[in-house]
């Protein structure tokens, strides 16, 4: 395997290790959370320890913070091999550094966006995130699955990312609205999430099946040219420009 490979292997090493660990820990917290809130209000005690509210928060801080930058991982990979490889630094020199800026902003926001406390300031830096995680996966060196979006591991996860971010900016006012309106539209959309993570478990293996080694790449790539998905073939990998130029 070469360096491309394995960097390409981080993405999905922390999804599988840290972020589906901590799915499982939040929502067992959610679920404890509403269960305790609502055995209070029907008999006006619970025997669930009051500390699952603060811990399913807590937890779910670090899961919202963890999920956004592991999209960031996961966009920088494709970014930034692909620039390297099709020499995007000197052809293209302002859109490279804008993307390197780009990822900058997006950290510093959600960073920002955890420690705003006034309403308008989490909205702006809520905004501001997205924007960048948005920004960042236009780029045209992310693969987006658009002839089957309703399937895309990317658009499966920029959903999820937007969600995570939007949760961070809500969570205090949930604390603060007597109407439940808020904790309503929180368990909604989470609920949604939890859906769209389970599709990222299924799009994100197919994924891995699908992407080559390096060494395979080029193999690969005749394959699909030559339509070998409905005819026997026989490929050769495009040869190297140092090999084709004359003496």
């Amino acid at each position: 395997m070469s360096a491309t490979d394995i960097t390409g292997l981080i993405h999905p090493t922390i999804a599988v290790a840290l972020i589906f660990p901590l799915l499982g820990i939040v929502a067992y917290f959610a679920w404890q959370t509403r269960q305790r809130r609502l055995q209070a209000k029907a008999t006006g005690k619970s025997k669930i320890p009051p500390t699952v509210g603060p811990e399913h928060l807590r937890i779910g801080r670090w899961f919202s913070n963890a999920v956004v930058l592991l999209t960031l991982i996961g966009l920088a990979h494709p970014i930034f091999t692909k620039m390297a490889s099709n020499d995007v630094w000197s052809q293209e020199p302002t859109r490279a550094w804008f993307v390197v800026l780009l990822f900058g902003l997006t950290i510093a926001s959600l960073v920002l966006l955890n420690r705003a406390k006034p309403k308008l300031w989490r909205g702006v830096f809520a905004t501001l995130t997205g924007m960048g995680l948005v920004i960042l996966g236009c780029q045209p060196e992310v693969f987006r699955r658009g002839f089957e979006w309703y399937v895309s591991h990317y658009y499966y996860g920029m959903t999820a990312a937007l969600l995570m971010v939007f949760s961070l900016a809500m969570f205090p006012d949930i604390y603060q609205d007597r109407s439940n309106r808020w904790r309503t539209v929180h368990i909604v959309l989470n609920s949604i999430a939890f859906l769209l993570f389970l599709g990222q478990g299924f799009t994100g293996t197919r994924d891995l099946l699908e992407i080559p080694l390096s060494w395979q790449q080029p193999y690969i790539e005749q394959l699909y040219i030559n339509n070998c998905q409905t005819q026997d073939c026989v490929v050769q990998p495009v040869p190297a420009e140092s090999e084709t130029a004359e003496p």
